[in-house]
């Protein structure tokens, strides 16, 4: 099976083109970022990715995770590819340069995540928790919680995990019964947590896990849960491990996909109870946690556009190599290559314009994240943050849902090859199935975009961002392609779509919500198109004044063309019947009771 090989071109394109690298090293924090920092970056993170994590992707997948003896084994070749992980720097990325971080952009993080999850999934999910929980603590940890965890969890050295799941609440996390007991300056814990991913494993000499529960006494519902840290191991003022904290793995779970990725029952407090370290106030465990889960949910769109890439590049291989039948309309009996042939055809571009679509969306609310941080301008600043609100969602779900098509188109093009575990297609189709689930599963976060971003400020913010799309592509010169002008055209029908939709719900919302309910699934895959329709079209129409320039960058236009004119052909016509779908499909699903199934 070939190895993953980072699109860095593509990726370069993104970044500075599309996502607007310029607008970030504009900022104090980051203008010492320069093109040959970012190509350098980018360069090094695809050898080490196609080198050393894409080689264990399927022996890992094959092995898996066991627990043996209370201790969780990795697969072979995990524990030491981590190592050259931590050591290589890629877990610090874009933390504080004080805890040895090294204060590089979201961006650029990842389009580097990108390529890690593509490479090994399973091993990319232990540095995306990780990630999540040192910005968490980083934005809400004391400073003693900052200088005795976060030197050691950017170093990778000691990596973190998010323990929300109980068995007797899965997303409704107001039936927590993980309580936590007051003792002196610290506190107690006890309970059970699941789908614990990384819960326990031997690629580091300690884990930080980031545990919501109960304190005894405290209100119910929510408003009630509080946010912990507690060390696998505790940790002595020096900084040096002392005895293993009350905590354990109970099991293991066995999984559809990311076999290698161990994701564990913990039990928490058996004996005395595993010690644990408040962050921030009693009763604000939700409020911290969203941003540990905000971190994950953008990391888990990004994994969607992962697999889609390697599915995609695999595909493209096979279909390159397979030679079946003549082609239509040739007077050869010789069998081609079956990328000559037009299905096949459809399927590669089919994946490729939607994966490039998610790239697109996905790299954009990295750098408006970026912005909504540390620009100069507040006013730049505020109109990015809505922009990372109202999208983070649509990255999620989006990005998710649309690697899992792509893997499953994979499948097809290999034909019956695909259904066979040693061509590698499978294993991307299973991997992929869990990211519409975990980090709240998709139609949740369908139902967090309509309620709590586009109805709470009466689609003031998504208005914003349609006026943003509708500026930049009415800077698209009239004499260029005139495929541009067709693109056009069937873009602001899609756009018209996507405002009468959000015009129903908003006037929907308060006679008929479980209507409105009911249509924000397809509401949420409208709004991915049209944004990824969008950035495809602008591209398309950057790489061409690119071309015009250079003289030589005529193939890369051509490809940007062909995928925005796919795209609008087979994806952006969707947005039509989707609107209909928002206003219309409601009335039959809320009208169902549950005897009629």
């Amino acid at each position: 099976m070939p190895e993953y090989q980072a699109p860095k071109e593509e990726m370069t394109f993104v970044i500075n083109e599309i996502a607007g690298m310029t607008n970030i090293v504009a900022t104090k924090k980051y203008a010492e970022i320069s093109p040959d920092v970012v190509d350098a970056i980018l360069e090094e993170a695809g050898k080490f990715c196609s080198e050393v994590l894409s080689p264990l992707n399927q022996s890992g997948d094959v092995q898996g995770s066991k627990l043996e003896n209370g201790i969780v084994r990795t697969p072979d070749g995990f524990k030491k590819a981590y190592k050259k992980f931590s050591q290589a720097g890629w877990n610090g990325m874009p933390f504080d340069e004080k805890y040895g971080g090294q204060n590089l952009p979201w961006l650029l993080t990842t389009a580097v995540g990108e390529m890690i999850q593509s490479a090994n999934m399973s091993f990319g999910l232990c540095p995306l928790l990780t990630q999540g929980a040192i910005e968490l603590l980083s934005k809400h940890g004391n400073e003693e919680l900052k200088e005795t965890y976060l030197n050691k969890m950017i170093a990778g050295e000691w990596p973190g995990t998010m323990n929300l799941t109980e068995p007797q609440a899965g997303t409704d996390l107001s039936q927590i019964r993980t309580k936590a007991v007051k003792d002196g300056e610290k506190y107690r814990v006890h309970g059970t947590k699941i789908y614990i991913t990384y819960g326990d494993h031997d690629l580091a000499e300690n884990i930080i896990h980031m545990v919501l529960a109960r304190i005894q006494g405290g209100p119910e519902g929510n408003r009630g849960i509080s946010l912990f840290v507690v060390p696998k191991f505790l940790v002595n003022k020096d900084g040096s491990l002392e005895a293993k904290n009350d905590l354990r793995v109970v099991s293991l779970e066995h999984k559809l996909g990311i076999k290698a990725s161990p994701t564990a029952v913990m039990s928490y407090g058996d004996n005395y109870g595993a010690e644990a370290y408040i962050v921030g106030k009693e009763n604000h465990g939700i409020e911290y946690m969203f941003t540990m889960m905000n971190n994950a949910r953008l990391a888990v769109g990004l994994q969607g556009v992962a697999i889609a890439e390697r599915a995609y590049q695999k595909a493209r291989t096979f279909a390159l190599e397979r030679k079946q039948s003549k082609c239509i309309g040739s007077t050869s009996k010789e069998p081609v290559a079956i990328i000559e042939h037009p299905d096949v055809k459809r399927m590669l571009l089919s994946m490729k314009c939607q994966t490039e679509a998610t790239r697109c969306l996905a790299y954009f609310v990295a750098a408006n994240l970026d912005i909504s941080e540390c620009h100069n301008d507040k006013k730049m600043r505020e109109e990015a943050k809505i922009i990372v609100d109202i999208l983070t969602p649509v990255v999620k779900a989006w990005g998710s849902d649309t690697g899992i098509e792509v893997a499953n188109t994979g499948i097809q093009i290999h034909g019956g090859m695909g259904f066979i575990e040693e061509s590698g297609a499978p294993q991307l189709l299973r991997d992929a199935r869990i990211t519409s689930i975990y980090e709240g599963t998709n139609g949740i976060q369908a139902n967090d975009l309509v309620f709590r971003k586009i109805i709470i400020d009466k689609g003031k913010g998504l208005k914003a961002i349609i006026k943003i799309m509708v500026n930049s592509l009415s800077k698209i010169s009239s004499n260029q392609d005139p495929q541009f002008k067709k693109m056009k055209i069937k873009f602001e029908v899609a756009l018209k779509a996507l405002e009468d939709a959000t015009e129903w719900i908003l006037t929907s919302q308060k006679e008929n919500p479980c209507e409105v309910a009911a249509g924000a699934v397809p509401y949420l895959r409208l709004l991915g198109l049209v944004c990824g329709g969008w950035l495809l079209i602008r591209g398309a129409s950057l790489a061409a004044k690119k071309s015009n320039i250079n003289k030589i960058d005529y193939s890369f236009f051509k490809k940007k063309l062909i995928s925005a004119q796919f795209f609008c052909d087979h994806f952006i016509i969707q947005v039509k019947s989707l609107a209909r779908t928002v206003t219309n499909g409601g009335k039959i699903t809320h009208s169902v009771s549950s005897s009629d199934f």
